[in-house]
């Protein structure tokens, strides 16, 4: 469950940073109604995170193998990006993450992309980044988180 202390929220799982998402999106403006958690195929679910706002791309990184992966359709956008490492407050540079998504009415197409992480040192629990992302199909989309 998500608890606001001081100007953090702070959750206890994977499920909170969803939670965070949804609060979030819905003072945005665009309801985030799907969701993916990033895990690596070695099985891990701890990474580094890198993202650019400006060009819509996020890049993660296994904490365990060290494997990359851009985000979403991120691939598209990275030659233009600027990408800089996002991290927790508390220090820690490994996080869980996850992304959520805003569709168009009676749309399956991608409006508005939220990345979000969860840090398992001291459970701060944010979107990092969101931005507008023009995807038509939102479950391939997921599938590449």
């Amino acid at each position: 469950m998500l608890t606001k202390r001081g100007q953090y929220w702070y959750g206890d799982g994977r499920a909170d940073i969803h939670s965070e998402i949804k609060r979030y999106s819905k003072r945005n403006g665009y309801l985030a109604q799907h969701f993916a958690d990033a895990v690596c195929s070695c099985g891990s679910g701890i990474f580094r995170l890198w993202l650019d706002e400006n060009e819509g791309a996020a890049v993660r990184q296994c904490s365990e193998c060290d494997v990359q992966h851009p985000i979403g359709d991120s691939e598209e956008y990275l030659e233009d990006a600027e990408l800089e490492e996002c991290g927790c407050p508390c220090g820690s540079d490994d996080l869980e993450v996850s992304i959520g998504v805003a569709l168009y009415d009676n749309s399956e197409d991608v409006r508005w992309l939220y990345v979000a992480c969860r840090c398992p040192r001291c459970n701060l629990t944010a979107v990092y980044g969101d931005w507008q992302n023009e995807f038509a199909g939102y479950v391939s989309l997921l599938q590449n988180v």
